[in-house]
């Protein structure tokens, strides 16, 4: 016998369940292709994008276009 489940319940864990069921293909990415020396995690990029919306931030006075030039510099 099936039980219904009450959608309103447990909905950040069937996100979380969702989410790597979705994923799951990509989510080994760097295992199954370890010959391509890929991280198996994002700190460095992470540390980079830091660094730029930092630099951003100090710069806050900067129109659209002169911060996709600032961007497309760094």
């Amino acid at each position: 016998m099936k039980q219904h489940i009450n959608p309103s319940i447990h909905k950040k864990l069937r996100s979380a369940y969702r989410s790597i069921k979705t994923n799951l293909p990509w989510l080994f990415t760097w295992y199954d292709n370890f010959e391509l020396k890929i991280p198996n995690t994002t700190n460095a990029i992470d540390g980079h994008f830091a660094d730029l919306k930092n630099k951003l931030r100090n710069h806050n006075g900067l129109s659209l276009t002169r911060k996709k030039k600032f961007i497309d510099g760094f």
